[in-house]
């Protein structure tokens, strides 16, 4: 928590405004049974109504005068945890930005989604009540111990007795809980997580009649998070209990001490009232301190889980600036290059090595599995290798900045993923300064201009999120035209096309050599039909490359890619067959 206040230092004037003034608002608490104490001595006892009416307008005045400060503490309190949260939240936004691939992978979608909402949240409302309340609380009780000597050192002995007492409850059940409040954000996590999985794949799970096994799965884990809730509710629950029946035990003490002390004439009757008064607001603030450290347990296990993901180093650095690179005809080289992803046993590719001339288009092929769209994402720098050295332009990837290297390359993901919006906007994502022209220019290339002619407003036709409202081969379209509106210098499409017909892919590829002469461009696909009139064709193995070289050349010198091409095309194979008996 302590590195997380760094973000409270614009609301720094707010934070010690607000305990301020509740410490005002304190004093006028500890005077009132002064006062009270005086109505009963001099007003009652003596039979003084001037002292009444005066002490009564007095209360009233404090009390005008108190309510004003807490209404002014309670305005820059929340003012300040808002700002907090909100400067904490957008930290924690930016940063999970920065994160590589391999981070978001270790970390989840799912965590870092309640960390965004639920632990935040958790520690606005923790921060808000420690102004208003962490500083007023303590100086409620040892002020009203303070009070109490001042009155009578005997009777006060019983509230400094009774102090620590309560302390080691208190402060005893919030140690034991706090590390059980990171137990239940954590099974929130694994809630919030099947929950999304339910809600993202439900389409998935009618079509197989799954309804049942999700909502026992769901059931679990929400058992889970019932059991761990019930436990540490169980314990802070003794808080109450505890503090009440210590706080009475000390009362019944002192109002049989303060009882013997009136009939020896050491204190007087008001002095008896004040007592317990001050003894009451023990009793109220310690209540109050029990449930404000309940809430502090959380609003601090939440900030831990915030913390973790903030000290989360992105395994990817970039340099400040671009180095200079002698001029070179290679637009992507990979030599020697090995990767493997965190946690696995083995390798995902091994031992890549190949180059691309500029304006060339390269197609990989393979099963699933071998390797393609990791060389994908390692050309982009989405992960680094863990071997080897992969080059654009004739420079090292590692020597680029963020922006160059993206203003250099232009990705289409497999899974085509569209924003919340109208066509206009997700086109520009990739250039903001893009014109409508260029946008039209692009969605023609990527066969997707019939698509948005056919649908209201036209590019101003409002996707839904994750482009609910569009097929799958209408998002992979538009995906393909928001990057060619970058207009990349290389081109990398990694099976972006697996959900268009035949013929709408030999338009698309048609259209990318026409519109797009002289970009580098890697298609990376299953369909031979895809690939087959790229320069130059990769075939993956088992993450190893099994071949390279055309189409022609692939079917004489390549086993691999031989069997695959004769799975796609059978007739193939049922002709060179009669062709060999005949021989």
């Amino acid at each position: 928590m302590k590195k997380l206040l760094i973000y409270l230092r614009e609301y720094r004037k707010e934070s010690i405004i607000a305990p301020l003034f509740k410490l005002l608002e304190v004093v006028f608490d500890l005077t009132v049974p002064l006062i009270v104490a005086d109505m009963i001595d001099s007003g009652i006892v003596n039979g003084d109504a001037g002292v009444l009416y005066s002490r009564f307008i007095l209360l009233i005045g404090m009390a005008v005068c108190g309510l004003a400060c807490s209404f002014t503490a309670q305005y820059f309190a929340s003012k300040a945890s808002v700002g907090f949260a909100a400067n904490v939240r957008q930290a924690l936004f930016d940063h999970v930005q920065n994160l590589s691939w391999s981070s978001l992978d270790t970390i989840g979608a799912n965590t870092l989604i309640t960390r965004l909402t639920s632990d935040v949240n958790q520690m606005q409302n923790g921060l808000n009540l420690a102004l208003r309340l962490l500083l007023r609380s303590p100086f409620i009780v040892f002020g009203a111990m303070f009070m109490a000597f001042t009155i009578d050192v005997q009777c006060a002995l019983i509230f400094l007795g009774a102090i620590p007492v309560l302390s080691v409850a208190v402060f005893g059940i919030m140690l034991i809980s706090i590390p059980l409040y990171k137990k239940v954000q954590n099974a929130l996590d694994k809630v919030l997580g099947k929950t999304r999985d339910s809600l993202t794949g439900v389409r998935v799970i009618r079509a197989f009649r799954k309804e049942q096994d999700e909502v026992a799965a769901f059931d679990e884990a929400s058992e889970a998070l019932t059991f761990i809730n019930e436990k540490v509710g169980r314990i802070s629950a003794l808080l109450n209990p505890l503090t009440y029946a210590l706080i009475n035990i000390a009362t019944v003490m002192l109002i049989r001490e303060a009882g013997w002390r009136v009939t020896l004439g050491a204190i007087e009757q008001g002095d008896v009232v004040a007592l317990y008064n001050y003894m009451a607001q023990i009793i109220v603030e310690l209540i109050k301190l029990a449930s404000l450290i309940i809430t502090i347990d959380k609003s601090l296990a939440c900030a831990a889980r915030v913390q973790s993901v903030l000290d989360e180093q992105p395994s990817i650095v970039y340099p400040e600036t671009t180095k200079h690179a002698e001029p070179s005809d290679e637009a992507v080289r990979f030599d020697h290059v090995s990767f493997t992803y965190a946690g696995a046993s083995e390798p995902a590719v091994s031992d890549i090595s190949f180059a691309v001339k500029k304006g060339q288009t390269v197609g990989i092929i393979g099963a699933t599995g071998s390797g393609k769209s990791t060389i994908a994402n390692m050309t982009g720098r989405y992960y680094d290798a863990t071997e080897g050295k992969i080059s654009v332009n004739g420079l090292a990837i590692e020597d680029y900045t963020r922006e160059d290297l993206t203003a250099l390359i232009g990705m289409v993901p497999q899974k085509a993923v569209l924003f919340a919006g109208s066509v206009r906007d997700n086109m520009k994502i990739a250039n903001e300064s893009a014109t409508d022209e260029e946008i039209w220019q692009a969605l023609e290339t990527a066969q997707a201009k019939d698509v948005v002619e056919g649908k209201d407003g036209k590019l101003d036709f409002m996707i839904e999120q994750g482009g609910r409202n569009l097929s799958g081969g209408q998002r992979q379209r538009l995906t393909i035209a928001r990057a060619l509106v970058h207009k990349p210098e290389i081109l990398i499409l990694d099976d972006s096309a697996s959900a268009l017909d035949f013929a709408t892919d030999a338009r698309l590829r048609t259209a990318i050599r026409c519109d797009l002469a002289g970009i580098t461009t890697f298609i990376i696909s299953q369909r031979i039909s895809s690939i087959r009139y790229a320069d130059t064709i990769l075939v993956l193995f088992d993450g190893m490359i099994a071949g390279e070289g055309t189409h022609e050349e692939l079917l004489e010198s390549c086993e691999v890619y031989r069997q695959i091409y004769e799975s796609q095309y059978p007739d193939h194979r049922r002709s060179s067959s009669l062709q060999e008996v005949q021989a």
